[in-house]
């Protein structure tokens, strides 16, 4: 697993997805306003929760990108089977 996301990543990694805050507080056990406090920048959220929300978006499809000379993003994983997707 990569460094911890961030709130951007979260953002576009939900968007990707088509999820809504509340589905993700829901998938990952944690509370709609951790989510929504987190994305918005409104209070510390706890590296536990942080982990739980990256673990849930990445157990739905998405890959989280380092900083590798790019900048950091989000992508869906590539689908099993699917050379040059």
């Amino acid at each position: 697993m990569l460094k911890l996301m961030s709130p951007s990543q979260c953002r576009g990694a939900r968007a990707l997805l088509d999820m809504t805050q509340p589905q993700l507080a829901t998938l990952a056990g944690i509370g709609l306003s951790t989510v929504v406090d987190f994305e918005r920048q409104r209070r510390v959220v706890s590296d536990d929760a942080i982990r739980k929300m990256q673990e849930a978006l990445e157990s739905s499809g998405v890959v989280l990108i380092s900083e590798n000379g790019g900048g950091v993003g989000v992508r869906l994983r590539k689908p099993a089977g699917r050379p040059g997707y």
